[in-house]
Formats: C-alpha cells, structure tokens, sequence
C-alpha cells in the first residue's frame, strides 16, 4: 500500500492524504482518481509538461526518470531538480511507502 502526501501550491488547497495498492499506475492517474486537477494536455503520453509535479520524497517508489520525461521537464514551468511528471511516475512493485508531492498551481495554464 502506498501512502500519497499532496501538497499544492495553488493558494486555498489544504494537503491531503492518499492511499493506493495500484501497482502500475501513475501519480497522474491516483491523484485525478481522487478528484484533484492536474492537467494532462497530451493524454498522459509524456508528450507535454502539464503534469509537471515536484516529488519531494518517496521516488525510489516510482519508475526511474527516462531521457525522454527528463526532455519534458526541462519545458515545464519552473522546473526543479526534484521535478517529474505524473504520467510517468509509476508505482513500483513492492511493499508501499510513503511518497510526498507538491503540484504546481495548475491555474497558471490557460483556459483556468
């Protein structure tokens, strides 16, 4: 079981707690599975940056960065070193762990 700690920084959105078993699946796809908005423009096909996220802790539970995410990252919106995207950050096989996020303010992009 894996523990998701979300934090945002879009200004009004408490943290929140997360939980999930779903071996194989993305961030992307735990964190919208739980309502929370983050955009996907390209239909989680690492093909865009708008799933930029900062993993704060916990990525040795997640597929490792791939030359190809690490190229859409750097078209991200204030890219860090801890900068991923969620339809790449895979959940590994394993026992669970606890992995904390922060999701960048997602009305920064338009039509928000």
């Amino acid at each position: 079981m894996y523990t998701i700690k979300v934090k945002f920084e879009q200004k009004g959105l408490e943290p929140v707690t997360l939980t999930s078993s779903a071996v194989g699946d993305s961030l992307l796809e735990v964190v919208l599975d739980n309502g929370i908005e983050l955009h996907h423009n390209c239909g989680a096909v690492c093909a865009c940056s708008t799933c930029h996220l900062y993993v704060e802790s916990g990525d040795e539970y997640l597929a490792e960065l791939s030359d190809k995410e690490e190229d859409f990252i750097d078209r991200a919106v204030s890219p860090r070193i801890n900068s991923r995207l969620g339809c790449q950050c895979v959940l590994q096989k394993g026992e669970g762990g606890t992995i904390e996020i922060t999701l960048p303010d997602q009305t920064q992009f338009n039509g928000e």
